[in-house]
């Protein structure tokens, strides 16, 4: 057996020995040995490989499967840019906490400085927004190999998997010629793992507890759900007391003290003024919404964070504390403080869509609310990172029931289709997601899919406005910058998605009348793609009425 393929079969078998069940693979000429070893382990049912030959494309998918499944997903590539284009995603996990461990395949020393073709510097290729990085020797058929192979293998496993948040790992992998089995099935050393399939470094846990609040006081807080799922947050806001709000508004929020128009309250200074929390519990990292970061930034309300990961945020460097879980409170709290939110969050409600029920047709507030309602029980719905996340968590009915995934570590569009299909097929019950025009095509390879690679059931709902609407609602968007609006911030594409979709093989529909919306929407497996076609030049004004019929609600 050749160094390369013996260092690829070890490799692979230790993946699986601790905990692997999904491999992204892009396929290449370096990374060949890989390539084998993951299709006879898939072929002997002991993985289920993903083939993808897009990089990025290819990242995301891991992304997507490995934070629905909460557990390590790997991606595999060839050298040079093929590693370079799995750059976004390994940054998307690194700040939102998703175990991925990346394979790279590169060229022995002796070739990294004599123009060896799709060669370039590896070594620490994603900086520091990795939690491990080791290169690993070359191959050689000696002794003490497969211990070495088998022990960084754990290594990197347990760096992307420990804590309550996971993260990347990049493991750089120089194979020598020969890259391709040779038959020979002899080596200097039993190339097999521990008995009983067990891994090969068991790293014990005994004596480690996660870390818990213990600065909670005030009777009159908020908890502020971001990136974490809501359902320990939810209760903890149940039992004492504190209104419980989310950056998704109120899908996948449930419990009595969810207030679904949080973000629309928190952007009103008036309601502030009277209703400023005295302590914020924030859960996991928030990105979407401006409102939220000057809440958290205001010196007069002591900010406390349940985050699982070393790179916390803290919008105005002074957070009180810093825990992994959320512990128990001192007391309960005012009766009269949570009733006082709720009341608003009523009287919100029913004039938000009171309001959004007069708009004309299509809009993305009224299409983020036509989703939501749409959607099945447990359903997953995967959020673009632009208009879709804010539409869904200003305009959306309360769904407990849902599951809400966004690429918001660092609130990029890449790999976005991608996501959502990774996604879709680790939740393995009907899934949705909500994208953008632009998010949309910037992924678009995401639908590249082989006659040999498992199509999700996946319903894509793309806002088709022609362009960045997210700008409109910006300071760019305003009327005295409209000369130069449409050409640097709002890129008109004219991009027949019909005619996109067509070229994958790609179920697609344009809809055109709010009932063909509702129809369309209707659960049915596969993928597939809905089309909705709506005015950007509108969107400005859309938000500030509903802004004016909520403040008017609440202060009159």
């Amino acid at each position: 057996m050749n160094p390369s393929t013996a260092q690829a079969e070890v490799i692979v078998d230790e993946l699986v020995r601790n905990g692997v069940r999904q491999v992204v693979l892009s396929p290449g000429s370096r990374n060949a040995p890989l390539s084998y070893a993951l299709y006879r382990a898939a072929h002997a049912e002991r993985l289920r490989l993903h083939v993808r030959i897009d990089e990025r494309s290819a990242g995301f998918l891991a992304l997507g499967l490995a934070a629905r499944s909460r557990s390590p997903v790997v991606v595999v590539c060839t050298s040079g840019t093929a590693a370079t284009n799995l750059h976004p995603a390994v940054s998307e996990a690194y700040h939102s906490g998703v175990p991925l461990i990346v394979l790279t395949a590169d060229r022995p020393t002796e070739l990294r400085a004599a123009g060896a073709n799709q060669t370039i510097d590896q070594h620490r290729l994603f900086g520091a927004e990795v939690r491990m990085f080791d290169e690993l020797a070359v191959a050689e058929n000696r002794p003490g190999q497969n211990a070495y192979w088998r022990s960084q293998t754990c290594r990197a496993w347990h760096a992307a998997n420990v804590g309550a948040r996971g993260g990347p790992v990049h493991l750089n992998v120089p194979f020598r010629e020969p890259l391709v089995p040779d038959g020979d099935a002899q080596w200097c050393e039993p190339l097999t793992g521990r008995p009983a399939g067990a891994r090969w470094t068991e790293i014990s846990e005994h004596g480690w507890t996660p870390s818990t609040l213990s600065q909670v006081h005030a009777r009159r807080g908020l908890v502020l759900v971001a990136d974490w799922g809501p359902e320990g947050a939810s209760e903890w806001g149940d039992r004492y007391g504190w209104p419980v709000l989310s950056e998704s508004g109120g899908v996948g929020l449930g419990g009595s003290a969810a207030i679904s128009t949080g973000m629309w309250l928190l952007n009103l200074p008036e309601f502030m003024e009277k209703k400023r929390p005295e302590q914020v519990l924030c859960v996991g990292r928030p990105t979407v919404f401006r409102q939220v970061q000057r809440l958290l930034a205001d010196i007069d309300v002591e900010v406390l964070l349940a985050h699982g990961g070393v790179d916390w945020p803290a919008p105005a460097h002074n957070l009180r504390e810093v825990a992994e879980t959320f512990g128990a409170a001192p007391g309960r709290a005012d009766p009269d403080w949570l009733t006082g939110w709720q009341q608003a969050d009523q009287k919100a409600t029913a004039a938000l869509h009171a309001a959004l029920d007069l708009e004309r047709w299509p809009s993305g507030p009224a299409a983020a609310r036509e989703v939501v309602d749409a959607l099945p029980e447990h359903a997953l719905l995967v959020l673009g990172s632009s208009n879709p996340s804010r539409d869904v968590a200003l305009a959306a009915r309360q769904r407990s029931d849902v599951v809400v995934h966004r690429n918001r570590g660092v609130a990029g569009i890449d790999g976005t289709v991608s996501t959502a299909i990774g996604a879709a097929v680790a939740h393995g019950r009907p899934a949705y997601a909500l994208l953008g025009d632009l998010t949309f095509l910037h992924d678009s390879n995401g639908l590249m899919l082989g006659p040999y690679e498992r199509r999700p059931d996946l319903t894509i709902v793309v806002l088709n406005d022609d362009g960045g609407g997210i700008f409109a609602l910006l300071e760019q968007g305003s009327p005295e910058h409209r000369e130069a609006f449409e050409r640097v911030f709002a890129t008109p594409h004219g991009t027949d998605i019909g005619k996109l979709c067509a070229a994958h093989g790609v179920e697609h529909v344009l809809v055109r009348q709010q009932s063909e919306f509702s129809a369309a929407l209707q659960w049915r497996p596969g993928l597939r793609v809905i089309e909705v076609q709506a005015d950007r030049a509108r969107l400005r004004s859309v938000h500030q009425r509903l802004l004016t019929a909520v403040r008017s609600a609440l202060l009159g």
